[in-house]
């Protein structure tokens, strides 16, 4: 199967289906000298996996990453780290209702096309439980990320039309996890759990908006050309599960304004050159200017409902299909830590294009 790997020298395979055994992956690439606190890794894997709230899917996973290689005293060794996941709660009857149905919005009907086969046990290979594996990459990324004192945050910034109100530069993400919606402004993430709680109610689902900050990031990183540090923001955003839109800076809002008004001016501050503003958010050309890189991240409403839906099977007869199982009502809380896995996977893999592959070189 194509498309399991990402990353030029930091690259990441993963593996594995959402009701098989389990799921894992090799991290090929990660410097030599990364101190690995199996710890925080866990505490990674514990923000995104399910069960963790009532306004989440109740599947009750445990997540616990087991490792194999590339780790000695505490420490990574340069060669490939492969690790493993087990599923220990798959309810696989759950879907036998659906298995010759297409359902709506879902990968379905596309791996019948493309494979002649699917799992539609949960989706298989297309289900967002794939992202797992993600987050024990992203970890590792971040863990590496620390040598160069790179922080990465991302938080619900929207979920359906409930919308923060905080510039992005303003928010203060100590408060992220203060809820259990990953909404740093207490007073509108309580209006968010309230709508996710009654559309849960309603048998439906809602989407929602992840925003991102990453600080830190030296000027200087990322190709002119096809490889912009910002597309490949956008293709490790787009390739989440459920995501259907990427911006970065201003995005679609900067159309409506001047060159004049966008344009971020330079100025020397302490012999450093900086920018007064910071609509380019953080990348120019392509390549990072060494302010605050931020961008947002749509994720669309899950595709598994709690009501009738028309659709056909794979005879083409019409049929319905009813939604049954343990879904989550809007992904977005959970979808946080998978934002920030890959932002991390991105951002440390062009360092280590811009330097070198050992961590002691590039201090």
């Amino acid at each position: 199967m194509a498309g399991s790997i990402f990353g030029n020298l930091f690259r990441v395979s993963t593996f594995g289906e959402s009701h098989g055994v389990g799921l894992g992956g090799v991290i090929d690439g990660c410097p030599a000298g990364v101190e690995i606190d199996e710890e925080f890794i866990q505490s990674e894997l514990d923000r995104r996996k399910p069960g963790q709230s009532k306004i989440v899917t109740q599947r009750k996973e445990g997540d616990k990453v087991k490792f194999y290689s590339g780790i000695f005293e505490g420490k990574s060794t340069g060669t490939p780290i492969g690790f493993t996941i087990e599923n220990d709660n798959q309810k696989s009857r759950d879907y036998d209702h659906i298995k010759d149905k297409f359902r709506p919005s879902h990968a379905d009907y596309t791996f019948t096309e493309k494979y002649g086969i699917r799992d539609y046990r949960g989706g298989g290979r297309s289900s967002a439980r794939e992202t797992v594996s993600r987050c024990v990459a992203g970890a590792i990324a971040k863990l590496a990320l620390n040598h160069f004192n790179i922080s990465i945050h991302a938080y619900v910034s929207q979920v359906g039309a409930i919308q923060m109100s905080v510039p992005t530069h303003e928010v203060d993400v100590s408060k992220i996890e203060d809820t259990i919606v990953r909404c740093p402004d207490e007073a509108v993430a309580q209006k968010m759990i309230d709508h996710i709680m009654k559309v849960r109610k309603d048998g439906d689902t809602i989407g929602g908006v992840v925003e991102c900050i990453i600080k830190n990031v030296p000027a200087g990183i990322g190709e002119p050309v096809f490889d912009k540090l910002h597309a490949e923001l956008g293709k490790a955003m787009l390739s989440i599960n459920a995501v259907k839109g990427f911006e970065y800076g201003t995005g679609f809002e900067g159309v409506k304004q001047r060159g004049s008004e966008h344009n971020d001016p330079f100025e020397v501050v302490d012999g450093k050159v900086v920018t007064t503003t910071n609509k380019s958010g953080g990348i120019q050309g392509g390549i990072s200017n060494g302010q605050d890189i931020y961008f947002r991240t749509a994720f669309k409403p899950v595709a598994t409902v709690m009501v009738d839906q028309d659709s056909v099977n794979e005879a083409g007869e019409k049929v319905t299909v009813s939604g049954k199982g343990r879904h989550d009502p809007c992904v977005v809380p959970r979808a946080v830590p998978i934002v920030e896995a890959m932002a991390a996977i991105t951002i440390l893999d062009y360092i280590l294009i811009s330097k070198t592959n050992k961590i002691s070189d590039v201090l």
